[in-house]
């Protein structure tokens, strides 16, 4: 598995991956929020968008958007903590490694910042990514957690870097 920055040659297939990965969470109604995974142009100008894809081919297998600070993606991350969001992982993809992969990606990135912690928001029934997110080193951190909408509410993450 090779991973790297997006191109722009990418984002219709990251914005693809992100929707088939968040569907299964969602209430099967196309709404703003289904747009807005779909929408890697802005996310790859306003952040970091990373892709993870086959060594043999330009699949986009899983995606991962890196929030340092400055970025307009930026939810929960104080300062001198990096941040990440809409990790995804192509269905057809489960199971390989790539969620972690990418989560090691967002570690690695940060520390070479010297942040001093990486944040994380995700729904609570995401229970799969926890346990990559629980496996890297992440603790629950419920003073991050948050609602965006009245409907939707938000468990927060913390992996503590120095």
């Amino acid at each position: 598995m090779r991973l790297r920055r997006a191109r722009s040659e990418d984002l219709s297939a990251v914005g693809e991956v992100t929707v088939a990965a968040y569907a299964e969470f969602g209430d099967g109604n196309p709404d703003e929020y289904v747009e807005h995974l779909r929408g890697a142009e802005r996310r790859h100008r306003e952040a970091e968008l990373w892709v993870a894809t086959p060594d043999d081919s330009e699949e986009i297998l899983g995606t991962v958007t890196v929030c340092p600070e400055g970025s307009a993606w930026r939810e929960i991350a104080g300062p001198r903590e990096g941040e990440f969001r809409m990790l995804a992982v192509a269905p057809a993809a489960r199971g390989r490694g790539v969620g972690a992969a990418l989560v090691d990606v967002v570690i690695e990135r940060f520390r070479r910042d010297r942040a001093a912690a990486v944040v994380m928001s995700t729904l609570p029934q995401m229970r799969s990514a926890h346990r990559i997110y629980e496996a890297a080193g992440f603790q629950r951190a419920p003073e991050l957690d948050w609602s965006p909408t009245g409907t939707v509410h938000l468990i927060g993450y913390r992996l503590k870097l120095t």
